[in-house]
């Protein structure tokens, strides 16, 4: 057993590094890489994997359930409540018109009883949730109006999984011939159905007050730990065990994960959440996708290729038209139009969980289902090639292809800065960032800080600036300024590593605690260098020089001049301070010459009484002032 399961790990990775990275070079997209991974190494092709495809399938499922999980994660309450219309109006009318119309074919066209004609209209109306937003995402398309209205519609999909598999038991027949049977973990079958709608409605209510009351403090006391493994586990938990239960009770456990995500929108472990999870949901999506395309039965196919291939083209076109139609009613762009139509016009993995659903139930035959099941699959595989068939063809002559816009990228996180570190220094610049009416996105690695500061009405959240990660959750692609607060200097340079690496579009503006990370971060041309303590120094000083009878004016210009010399000179030890062995006395030269050149300033106040405030005005003071010292040493 154990040498076998290793050897399908062996044929699905190396099926997925081989096959996604040749996908992706010729513009395929990675979805339609694993889709064609699993057809090779499928019993058609290799037959490399065996009896395991449905194991594995229903293994891979996670990968769905993950990736809703984290779309809730990026959904906030005030979102949905926003999507609302989109949601039931685009979506509702989507479901209903593409079921009566595929039924009514299916009842006056095959001859099918309505009961059947029902259920296979309710399955083909749904698309593929998994393939479809990988593709909007990869192709940066999320956030077009084609792209929202897309994920609206497959928001309602999702959840009429709930209804559709509820009606499933009523539109069997009274003849059970057909049935399948399988074993059951529902603790609701054979309930009445009030008894069923408490038990639904109770584990939906636990779910949220859990989500919104006991989920925090625990991640809580794991963040205590910083043990980032011990986080992830407790990920993986929450999602397993939020599934498990929804199978328990006969729901979906794809929509049980995107409550408990919406739940936990408002987290400040949102972003480390997402980070944790990303990399199984990645993996585990294109397992699922293998899976898909290593189910596909081509001795079916080959049997009856009219019918199947009848089944894909009438599926395509029928849902293309109604999507079509609907978005031209809701006046949309003919560009998002048509990404709108092909994105939708495939089937959808649950119809794979409805179709099961049916014959379990005794709703339908094999010899029906199973023409279905390989339809779903084909349509699913063309889901990409039509994207791709949109992109290169259709848009370019009939679309103007609409760019993402900053005012609709309300789904994820995203502001112009973000401060790392939100202690009593990053607090103090976020705190007048937002009196001046600049939001900035804030992290901090401190539990109990965030903790508190989401109490004072701070919207700070937990996690590691120093991961790649969580800064690209954070908006950092997006963003134009980090500012570097946090009280450990090691864990400075390992953020100013990382943004550079990764984000070196950022202008870092970063604090420095010590003196060796001040030259440091010169050394790594960080020209916005913040000495801690030097600013607090300098108006100490300034407010003595006030209270025994400077001008303000006087001190200002004072102020603003020591500060400029004093960072040149600094900069000057930073080049020099591996070559130069004698810091002492570079130190003391630096600090005579800027006595010196404070007492020229006070010789010649009466001289330049018009000066004014104005930094520039120090500026051009500034270098000749320097010069001038020196000539005179010499």
């Amino acid at each position: 057993m154990e040498v076998n399961f290793l050897n399908q790990a062996v044929v699905y990775l190396s099926a997925a590094v081989v096959a996604v990275p040749i996908a992706k070079k010729l513009g395929f997209g990675s979805a339609l890489g694993y889709l064609i991974a699993g057809v090779i190494i499928g019993p058609f092709v290799l037959n490399l994997v065996g009896d395991q495809g449905q194991d594995v399938m229903h293994f891979a499922e996670f990968g769905v359930i993950m990736m809703l999980f984290l779309i809730g994660l990026e959904l906030q309450p005030s979102l949905l409540w926003k999507l609302r219309i989109p949601i039931l109006g685009l979506g509702g009318i989507q479901v209903i018109c593409t079921t009566i119309v595929i039924s009514l074919i299916i009842i006056y066209l095959i001859g099918l009883s309505w009961q059947i004609a029902l259920a296979i209209g309710l399955t083909l109306a749904l698309s593929s949730t998994a393939i479809v937003l990988q593709t909007l995402q990869e192709k940066s398309l999320m956030k077009t109006t084609g792209g929202q209205n897309t994920f609206s519609v497959l928001l309602f999909q999702d959840i009429a999984i709930i209804p559709i598999l509820a009606i499933m038991p009523l539109l069997a027949s009274e003849t059970t011939e057909n049935i399948i049977p399988q074993a059951s973990s529902d603790i609701t079958i054979g309930l009445p159905v009030y008894a069923q709608t408490i038990i639904i409605i109770s584990v939906m209510t636990a779910i949220y007050l859990t989500g919104k009351y006991a989920i925090g403090y625990a991640f809580k006391l794991i963040a205590q730990t910083r043990l980032r493994e011990l986080f992830t586990a407790a990920a993986l938990l929450l999602i397993v065990g939020t599934t498990l239960l929804m199978k328990i009770v006969g729901l979906s456990p794809a929509l049980g994960t995107f409550v408990a995500g919406v739940v936990l929108a408002q987290s400040q472990y949102r972003h480390e959440l997402e980070t944790n999870i990303l990399p199984f949901k990645g993996l585990l999506l294109g397992l699922f996708f293998i899976a898909v395309g290593a189910s596909i039965d081509f001795g079916l196919i080959f049997s009856k290729p009219i019918i199947i291939f009848g089944i894909v083209f009438g599926l395509i076109t029928i849902k293309f038209g109604i999507l079509f139609l609907i978005g031209k009613i809701y006046g949309m762009r003919l560009d998002n139009n048509f990404l709108f139509a092909f994105g939708l016009a495939q089937g959808g993995e649950f119809a794979f969980v409805i179709l099961s659903q049916a014959l379990k139930t005794g709703v339908m035959s094999t010899n029906i289902a199973n023409p279905i099941v390989a339809s779903v699959a084909i349509s699913m595989a063309l889901s990409p090639l039509l994207m791709l068939l949109n992109e290169k063809y259709i848009q370019p002559k009939y679309g103007t292809t609409e760019k993402e816009e900053r005012e609709n990228e309300t789904i994820h996180e995203w502001n112009e800065v973000i401060i790392a570190g939100f202690g009593r220094y990053g607090s103090t610049i976020g705190r007048f960032l937002q009196a001046n009416g600049t939001q900035a996105t804030y992290l901090d690695i401190d539990p109990d800080n965030v903790d508190l500061l989401r109490k004072l009405g701070l919207k700070v959240f937990y996690g590691d600036a120093s991961r790649q990660d969580l800064l690209a959750a954070a908006g950092a692609r997006e963003a134009k300024i980090i500012v570097i607060a946090v009280d450990n200097p090691v864990k400075t340079i390992e953020i100013v590593n990382t943004v550079q690496k990764y984000f070196p579009h950022l202008q870092i503006m970063a604090r420095a605690k010590t003196w060796d990370i001040y030259f440091e971060l010169i050394e790594k041309n960080i020209l916005k260098t913040y000495k801690e303590f030097s600013d607090t120094g300098l108006r100490i000083g300034a407010d003595v020089l006030s209270s025994i009878g400077y001008r303000k004016n006087q001190v200002y210009r004072s102020l603003q001049k020591f500060r400029k010399h004093d960072e040149e000179f600094l900069k000057e030890i930073a080049e020099s301070r591996h070559k130069d062995s004698d810091l002492i006395k570079q130190r003391r030269r630096i600090i005579e010459e800027l006595e010196l050149m404070m007492l020229d300033d006070i010789k010649n106040e009466s001289v330049n009484k018009d000066l004014g405030w104005n930094e520039e005005n120090i500026k051009e003071e500034f270098t000749p002032t320097i010069k001038k010292i020196r000539e005179e040493k010499l």
